[in-house]
């Protein structure tokens, strides 16, 4: 997924943009309102990360303003207010849901996640896709029964896929769900994870549309 953190305390931002990199995720890091409406019109975004009190503005008249809007880009909202008046306002105007700082970074994985899989149509954590068995929560795969170990970046390329069955995949669209803006991307960079991922799940787990993209295989 391409992640929007919209936070202005550089110390939580940093550990929040490492550990959602470290999921194998791309994130986009800006600490103002006004810099968080560029972003969302210069890149398509899986999901927004919203602190609430901002130099310039509250996020909920920022999250109020996305839905009014029409956009439907899920929302987790991250704030010190832990009053239930503030969780049902942050709810009402649009969030999915709400995460009161401090919280511990690998709740915050598992909540990105869970909220991902609902607007994927499907909230099952559990998948099967041909010979594999798939664990998106903990983050597992079995082949036949047996583990098999995949990097944060390969994980997160075939959880893509896994999203989008049967939808093409152009090579620019997988590399802005793995890449934050600037980040130096080799030219052959998706290739070479998706020869990983098919040695490691099948030869047939992505399919190839010469000079179009890749879609994920039949099962």
């Amino acid at each position: 997924m391409r992640i929007l953190l919209i936070e202005d305390d550089t110390t939580l931002g940093a550990a929040v943009r490492d550990q959602i990199a470290a999921d194998g995720q791309s994130v986009d890091w800006v600490t103002r309102l006004d810099a968080a409406g560029d972003a969302l019109r210069g890149a398509s975004h899986d999901l927004i990360l919203l602190d609430l009190m901002l130099p310039d503005g509250r996020g909920i008249g920022f999250l109020k303003g996305l839905r009014a809007q029409g956009d439907v880009t899920p929302v987790i909202i991250l704030t010190a207010l832990d009053q239930v008046s503030d969780r049902i306002e942050g709810l009402n105007a649009g969030a999915d849901d709400y995460l009161v700082k401090p919280f511990d970074l690998s709740e915050l994985s598992a909540r990105i996640g869970s909220v991902a899989r609902r607007y994927s149509g499907n909230p099952n954590p559990i998948v099967s896709h041909g010979p594999l068995d798939i664990d998106l929560a903990a983050r597992s795969i079995h082949r036949n029964g047996k583990p098999v170990q995949l990097t944060a970046r390969e994980w997160a390329l075939f959880e893509a896929f896994l999203a989008r069955p049967g939808q093409l995949l152009s090579k620019t669209q997988l590399e802005d769900k793995l890449y934050a803006f600037g980040a130096e991307v080799e030219s052959n960079t998706i290739e070479v994870h998706v020869s990983r991922l098919r040695k490691k799940l099948g030869p047939a787990i992505i399919e190839t549309e010469r000079g179009m993209g890749y879609r994920l295989g039949k099962p």
